[in-house]
């Protein structure tokens, strides 16, 4: 794990024997617990040395200032950014009078383990005192994903050897002190002590803070409280102040005995709720939590796993890395989303401030498809946030002159929160990309009533846009002109292909969906005149394509651009744009990440598969991957067109994105999208998985690594495993009626305890693309 000596490669767990304070920064973020509404970087418990501490509640943010050079018209005038919330990880020990600070003294051992079957972090260490006492320290912390509001920590320390006074303190705190930034100094300003002080709470063993944010107005309460084990001579006591809640337990331990702090903390906020009833919120919570104490909270936990990991876990035999990584990934996409309820799911999810804490199209084309054949009701909330956010996307819309929706590039609450237009204002195909989450949740669920009541309304809205963005030429041609898609290389561009394919697909399901529920419709002023008109605009949808080379263009002209000077760029000029301005990048065959060849995967039935291998023949050799988003889809299209060498490199490079810390800031948080990649290079790459309206295709293949893959999947209310070797897929109908499938191309019908094995054909052998220098995968 980052590789480095101190992690350990095993199938269910990340281990870390020894404390590597060099790469403190990037193990808080894979330490990291959360349920999607509570995220606690793996911050050690006595809260430092720390790299990056971090509590964060999904959805709570401050306002800032966005910097102009010039600014025009349309441009964003204020920015959102996720802020550190109160934090109640913090159990302070005192040893003797000296604090328990693994810099100083002797630090004999010290372990942490993340448990990704049972949802903890465990962590053991034995300290030796500059005064010479010996302690020896256990807690473990879990983020409930039963218990949405509530985390929790038992902390334990053992007297070694010889007698020792000890004092653990309990706090919570507000307003931490962060490490300075190094961006915009306005926002660094605005998010200096970003919560007002409003209640401060202590009695007994409870604690609790109320706070408000200065700018956004957003309330935030924590409270604590505490059941404490230890010898009859120990005490307590608690007292608050604005920023700080604390309980402080004292005792003197004798060799051998234990005292033991068992902490529960719940989280709350609201934009609209009152000061009492927030603090009545958090207390409920406490007292739900103590039902069934901490052997209760441990238990649920274990059962929420046990259910997710039966109907999710992904097997890998070949590559013990491979193993330990996609399970790392699912156990972080599922803390992502499972309980985030109506709220966003940020491109780090709950675990670092990177990206502001915002949420971008990574959400819906590579997080939510894990979740939709995994934990398909956290995708349905996820699309439902989005729902919410409909009147800030209208309102940009008509801003921008255009109708409908016009959801924004990067968000917390709804508003466009990116302040460089190119990349932000002009990325239309985020509206695609949901409008494509909507579909692929509906045809894999079956779920009507969010059809109606969700769905709908998304389709019909960013269909209305595509229609008012596009145009009809002379010859009735539509095209979309002026945007930018996936490839951040490339900016305002007519007719990209991965748009405009989107697009027709949006505006065709918004068309179907109109058809099906003409009340609904109705609701919505969509009629037929308006279906009919997307129905047009999507079949006369132009889709560049350049005869003489045989391949699809990224976007209209893009094959005549001059090629990059890739011989005469050095490897530590990677990433590109540090050390080269866009607007060189942006008139050259250059591309940051997968854009053509993520339509060739999204919309796979406009290509047949003599396109798909030449179109990713031709694009291979420009494409940098300067974007954590880029692997994990040359993966899919090199599994698919047959280079299963390159695709398995490319998929462990998604899937050590962070264990290997590729791009050099995991420090920031995880992320998300490239962990969800490594189910996608597994399942749709190796396994070949599709879906075709309501029909699930296979085309497995394995690389030479690989002995056996197995995975399994949700689909209309059926469970179905897949188990691929070398030679041979097997599918089982593990819950659920009959299940119809295609095994390359073959319908093949799967019953209930009958298994269906079909052999694997061998791959076409197509010479292999070559990569810009200096820019090919780690070969494994």
């Amino acid at each position: 794990m980052i590789t480095h000596r101190s992690y350990a490669v095993e199938p269910w767990t990340v281990r870390e024997t020894e404390l590597s304070l060099d790469v403190l920064a990037q193990s808080e973020s894979v330490f990291a617990l959360s349920n999607g509404h509570v995220g606690w970087r793996g911050n050690l418990d006595e809260g430092e040395p720390h790299g990056l501490p971090g509590s964060y509640l999904n959805g709570v943010y401050e306002i800032h200032p966005l910097p102009y050079a010039e600014a025009g018209y349309g441009y964003p005038e204020s920015g959102q950014t996720v802020i550190d919330v109160t934090n109640g990880k913090i159990l302070r020990l005192l040893v003797d009078d000296e604090p328990f600070d693994l810099r100083y003294g002797r630090l004999v051992s010290h372990e942490r383990t993340l448990d990704m079957r049972r949802g903890v972090m465990e962590r053991t260490c034995e300290w030796v005192s500059p005064a010479g006492t010996t302690v020896r320290v256990r807690s473990t912390r879990l983020v409930s994903l039963a218990q949405r509001s509530i985390a929790a920590v038992a902390y334990e320390v053992e007297a070694v050897g010889s007698q020792a006074r000890v004092v653990i303190q309990s706090e919570l705190v507000a307003n931490e002190q962060l490490p300075e930034s190094k961006g915009d100094p306005r926002a660094a300003m605005a998010l200096q002590a970003p919560l007002e002080p409003e209640e401060d709470f202590a009695s007994g063993s409870r604690l609790r803070l109320v706070h408000r944010t200065r700018h956004s107005g957003l309330r935030v309460a924590v409270a604590a409280d505490h059941v404490v084990t230890g010898p009859q001579r120990t005490t307590t006591g608690s007292e608050s102040h604005p920023d700080l809640a604390r309980l402080t337990v004292a005792s003197v331990l004798e060799p051998g005995e234990k005292l033991r702090v068992e902490k529960t903390v719940a989280h709350g906020w609201s934009g609209a709720r009152s000061l009492p009833a927030m603090s009545d919120q958090v207390d409920a919570a406490l007292a739900a939590a103590a039902h069934g104490g901490w052997d209760g909270l441990v238990g649920q936990q274990r059962e929420y796993l046990d259910d997710f990991w039966a109907r999710a876990d992904v097997e890998v035999d070949g590559d013990e890395e491979i193993q330990q990584a996609v399970r790392f990934a699912l156990f972080h996409v599922l803390q992502a989303g499972a309980r985030a309820e109506e709220r966003a799911i940020p491109a780090k999810g709950l675990t670092g401030s990177g990206y502001d804490g915002h949420a971008f199209w990574d959400t819906e084309m590579f997080v939510l498809p894990v979740l939709t054949y995994t934990s398909p009701d956290a995708v349905a909330e996820a699309l439902r946030w989005r729902q919410n956010t409909l009147p800030a996307a209208r309102e940009r819309a008509a801003q921008l002159g255009l109708r409908g929706a016009a959801f924004p590039w990067r968000t917390i609450e709804g508003e466009e929160g990116s302040a460089y237009w190119p990349a932000g204002t002009a990325a239309f195909h985020v509206n695609a990309d949901i409008a494509h989450a909507v579909v692929r949740y509906v045809a894999a669920t079956g779920d009507e009533d969010f059809e109606r009541d969700t769905g709908m309304e998304l389709l019909v809205e960013t269909a209305r846009l595509w229609r008012s963005l596009g145009h009809h030429d002379h010859r009735g041609t539509f095209h979309i002109d002026g945007v930018t898609g996936p490839d951040e290389y490339s900016a305002i561009a007519d007719d990209n292909t991965y748009t405009n394919l989107m697009a027709r697909a949006n505006l065709l399901a918004a068309a179907d969906v109109v058809e099906r529920h003409p009340k609904e419709a109705e609701r919505l002023g969509a009629d037929d005149e308006e279906s009919a008109a997307w129905r047009d605009a999507a079949e006369a949808m132009n889709i560049p394509y350049n005869g003489e080379l045989g391949v699809h263009e990224q976007h209209a002209g893009f094959t005549r651009y001059q090629r990059w000077d890739f011989a005469g760029t050095r490897a530590d000029q990677y990433p590109l744009l540090l050390h080269f301005p866009y607007f060189d990048l942006y008139r050259k065959q250059v591309i940051k990440q997968a854009d053509l060849v993520l339509a060739m995967y999204t919309c796979g039935a406009e290509f047949d598969e003599e396109h798909i291998a030449r179109n990713f023949a031709y694009y291979e050799p420009l494409t940098v991957r300067d974007s954590s988003l880029s692997a994990c889809v040359q993966a899919v299209i090199a599994a698919q067109a047959g280079h299963l060498r390159l695709a398995y490199d490319y998929a462990a490079e998604a899937a050590l994105m962070d264990l290997e810390d590729l791009e050099h800031n995991t420090r920031d948080g995880l992320h998300i999208a490239s962990l969800a990649g490594t189910w996608m290079a597994l399942v749709t790459g190796f396994g070949g998985m599709r879906r075709s309206g309501e029909t699930l295709e296979f085309a497995p293949r394995l690389p030479e690594k690989f002995s056996r893959l197995a995975f399994s999947l949700q689909f209309r209310g059926r469970r179905l495993r897949v188990e691929i070797t070398q030679q041979s897929a097997t599918y089982t109908l593990l819950a659920g009626p009959s299940l119809r499938i295609r095994h390359h191309g073959e319908r093949v019908t799967v019953n209930p305890d009958s298994p269906v094995s079909h052999p694997v054909p061998p791959p076409l052998h197509r010479p292999a693309p070559e990569q810009p220098p200096h820019r090919k995968p780690n070969a494994r």
